[in-house]
């Protein structure tokens, strides 16, 4: 058997095995690594790398930072003033989707996430509001404010790479010119109809969670409280200004991570307890799928299957769309950025074949690359929440996939317009 039969077969047991949850996402995910080390579709060291992937590594310090923040009762109180101005649910979910979008567009959509995420466990504790409503915009914020620059996102860059060795580029806002409107359509979205497809779980469900236990923080030195603030905010200064200081997100979050734990603003067992193992699995697992696609040849032989069947001259309409869907659909299995990699050179060659101008291809891709509203693995923010938030693999399709379907119409119909595959 092929290792391109397998890697589809392991790729159809993880979509019905997530969507049906009968055992645990994080085994599903497991399985799937073992399994692709076990039939040689990957070396052992392979599957396994996420372990040392660097965007779990961001995750595990950026646990602690978040939990040290919430520990001391600094959360709540920062919660507070956000909750003064957002009065009601929706009011609440519009504040955080805008906040978040903006703050996307110039740091990465994990980190501002990972940033986030304590702020808005501390808002629920403080007002009553279930975290569960809040959680799912903040990811999915996350994701299409990730598309207002071009640091928003790794995807891109990845565009961005590719197009200058062929001597284009994208400006630095240029993405905004879809993105914004994407953004701010979602917004809407969710404090209108959308409101009603987010899950009110209960959240003492997640007892394994640092978050789950009522606390007074009376009793918390004033010092802690604003020592998780001050190293909070200069993790996310390191993580703006990355490129000036040549340190790594994960590296500068590790610096804060640990110096938060030397100077016990918080415990080291709070600090291991607060490290989400089920996220962290969950990951892993999923990043060795997305690696046997791209390894294999997988998702391009999918993706070359499908467009080939548009002929040898596809309408542009026709052409947009179908790259559109392919994007859009391997990016809630792949990753984001996994699925910006695979359909980048894939979609560059396709515009070099057919006359089509670089740019708006590369702008359709990266766009719908980012879409990753309908899994919890489709980007690390959305894993990251998963267990605190409660959530259930169908919870992600109730929200995301409408989601997906109303902000894809939007940008099918920017793209022809401010990118056409023709242009006159």
């Amino acid at each position: 058997m092929s290792t391109t039969t397998i890697t589809i077969g392991f790729l159809l047991f993880a979509v019905i095995m997530f969507a049906l949850e009968k055992i645990p996402l994080w085994v599903t995910a497991m399985i799937v690594a073992v399994g692709l080390a076990v039939t040689g579709v990957l070396d052992p060291k392979d599957a396994f790398a996420g372990f040392t992937d660097t965007n779990v590594l961001l995750f595990i310090a950026m646990f602690i930072i978040g939990a040290a923040f919430f520990e001391t009762g600094m959360a709540q109180k920062v919660g507070g003033l956000v909750t003064k101005f957002a009065k009601t649910e929706r009011q609440l979910i519009a504040a955080v989707m805008i906040i978040t979008g903006l703050m996307s567009g110039i740091l990465s959509n994990t980190g501002t996430a990972a940033v986030l995420i304590p702020v808005l466990i501390g808002i629920s504790q403080s007002t009553g509001i279930n975290r569960s409503k809040i959680l799912l915009p903040l990811v999915f914020a996350a994701a299409m404010g990730g598309n207002l620059s071009l640091i928003g996102a790794p995807g891109n860059m990845i565009a961005q790479s590719a197009l200058e060795g062929i001597n284009m580029e994208f400006g630095f806002f240029e993405y905004a010119k879809v993105g914004m409107p994407v953004l701010i359509v979602g917004i809407i979205f969710f404090i209108t109809v959308g409101y009603k497809l987010l899950p009110e779980h209960d959240n003492s469900s997640s007892e394994d969670s640092i978050y789950s236990e009522e606390k007074s923080y009376e009793d918390v030195p004033e010092w802690k409280q604003w020592a998780s603030l001050i190293v909070l905010i200069l993790t996310v200064l390191a993580m703006v200004f990355e490129k000036q200081i040549g340190i790594k997100l994960f590296v500068s979050a590790w610096i804060g991570a640990l110096a938060l734990v030397v100077l016990k603003v918080i415990s080291s067992a709070d600090a291991i307890k607060s490290i989400d193992m089920n996220t962290i699995l969950l990951f892993v697992g999923s990043l060795a799928l997305a690696n046997a696609l791209q390894e294999t040849g997988t998702g391009e032989l999918i993706a070359n299957a499908i467009v080939s069947r548009l002929g040898e001259n596809p309408s542009p309409t026709a052409l947009l769309i179908i790259i559109f869907i392919i994007c859009a659909t391997l990016t809630n299995f792949m990753s984001n950025t996994a699925t910006t990699a695979l359909m980048v050179p894939i979609s560059l060659s396709i515009s070099q074949a057919i006359g089509a101008d670089p740019r708006a291809v590369l702008m359709a891709t990266v766009i719908a690359g980012s879409m990753a509203y309908a899994t919890p693995i489709g980007m690390p923010a959305n894993t990251m929440v998963y267990n605190i938030g409660g959530y259930k693999f169908n919870d992600y399709v109730k929200a995301g996939l409408p989601l997906i379907i109303i902000c894809g119409a939007v940008a099918l119909i920017l793209l022809p317009i401010l990118f056409p595959f023709f242009p006159n």
